[in-house]
C-alpha cells in the first residue's frame, strides 16, 4: 500500500503548511481534509526511491 505526503493549506500566508503522511491503496481518493484536524490539504507529488544507470558495453546497469 503506498504512502502518500500531503499538506495542509493555511488559510493565512504567515501560517507554515503541516506535513504528514498517509498509507492509502491506490483506489482511495485523495483527502480534501486533515483527518484529525479537518483543515484542508493537497496531495504533494514525490519522487520513488531507485536510479537510472548508464550501462557501458559489456557492463551491467549499477554494478562495478
Amino acid at each position: 500500500m503506498p504512502t502518500y505526503v500531503y499538506e495542509t493549506i493555511p488559510e493565512d500566508a504567515s501560517e507554515e503548511p503541516e506535513r504528514f503522511e498517509v498509507k492509502q491503496s491506490m483506489s482511495d481518493d485523495k483527502l480534501t481534509h486533515h483527518p484529525d484536524t479537518g483543515v484542508p490539504v493537497r496531495r504533494l507529488v514525490s519522487g520513488g526511491f531507485g536510479y537510472a544507470a548508464k550501462s557501458s558495453a559489456g557492463g551491467s546497469a549499477g554494478g562495478g
